[in-house]
């Protein structure tokens, strides 16, 4: 039986086409060729010749393809693990060279799940603000795997999200904890009643997070719904806190929303909130951060700030079920 030839690293690293590793993550990302070549407007024919190249070049079949059948190979998943750490570290050198030369800036990247809502996040970015007037913010709003995947290959600053599956490579820190109640907008025929049954609540049109499935962070609400006879008449769905609350409130359907951020919508007429009363699926919020990140002096001045914050806010304030 032939062995495998060794890859010379010296020659490997001055021959690799870096090009071909950007194409093999938008291959994987993407889930097949055709939907890649779309992304990238390309031939449908560039994008396998650039798999091929990249195949030829490690010596290595990356991906098992035919009809109806596309995977990683164990070489495909070892290599895609490595560049898409390159392709975060790549992504931070305009950052991080920024702030070589002029150091007051930097720019954080937070990235968040959409029900988020806590005075702690909002404090720390007014603070942040007022103390770094130089330092620039973007916030990006996604399903909290899709967080802590940007954090593992440190395309992220700093995350706040769910985490019902913690990744090896990240830190996590407990912010809050929120718990999410049923609720009926003012045009449902449920609104304003106190006499509710739970039964009355089987086969309801029902919304969802997009992320409300059996193996995602948002499971305990998941099965509260099951339980309540919601599961069989999904009329609508988003990954989007306000868009769940948009269509709730315009009467589209019944669903799951964080009490304390429907709150407002209650007291204001616009909310109802349905059986049950307790017992309330309960979700932790954390802060996540990479700590093999390289961070400039904002990244690391935002998540000091954000951790203090939640340090200096009682345990029984960090609770939400109130």
């Amino acid at each position: 039986m032939g062995r495998t030839p060794l890859i010379d690293p010296e020659r490997f690293l001055h021959e690799l086409d870096w090009n071909l590793l950007r194409t093999f993550v938008a291959i994987v990302q993407a889930g097949g060729i055709s939907k890649t070549a779309e992304a990238m407007r390309l031939s449908q024919p560039s994008v396998s010749a650039a798999l091929k190249r990249l195949e030829g070049q490690v010596g290595k079949k990356l991906i098992d393809r035919g009809p109806g059948t596309f995977a990683l190979t164990e070489a495909g998943c070892q290599l895609y693990t490595e560049a898409i750490e390159i392709r975060g570290s790549v992504l931070r050198l305009a950052t991080v060279l920024r702030d070589v030369t002029d150091v007051v800036k930097g720019h954080v990247r937070l990235v968040i799940a959409s029900h988020v809502v806590t005075p702690m996040l909002d404090e720390c970015l007014r603070d942040f603000c007022c103390t770094y007037p130089l330092a620039t913010i973007e916030i990006e709003v996604m399903a909290s795997r899709q967080v802590q995947a940007r954090l593992v290959e440190r395309s992220a600053s700093v995350g706040i999200c769910l985490a019902h599956v913690q990744q090896a490579k990240l830190q996590y820190a407990h912010m809050f904890t929120e718990y999410f109640g049923i609720f009926c907008g003012r045009f449902h025929p449920l609104f304003g009643r106190e006499d509710i049954d739970r039964a009355e609540l089987k086969g309801q049109p029902s919304i969802s997070f997009v992320t409300d499935q059996m193996n995602e962070a948002l499971r305990p609400v998941t099965l509260m719904r099951a339980e309540l006879g919601l599961s069989d008449h999904l009329v609508g769905s988003s990954p989007n806190l306000e868009e769940i609350k948009r269509m709730i409130c315009a009467g589209v359907g019944i669903g799951p929303l964080p009490v304390h951020v429907a709150r407002l919508d209650v007291e204001g007429g616009f909310l109802w909130q349905l059986p049950p009363y307790s017992g309330l699926p309960q979700i932790e919020i954390n802060v996540v951060w990479n700590p093999d990140a390289k961070l400039n002096r904002a990244e690391r001045a935002f998540i000091d700030l954000l951790l203090l914050k939640i340090s200096n806010t009682p345990p029984e304030l960090r609770d939400y079920q109130r």
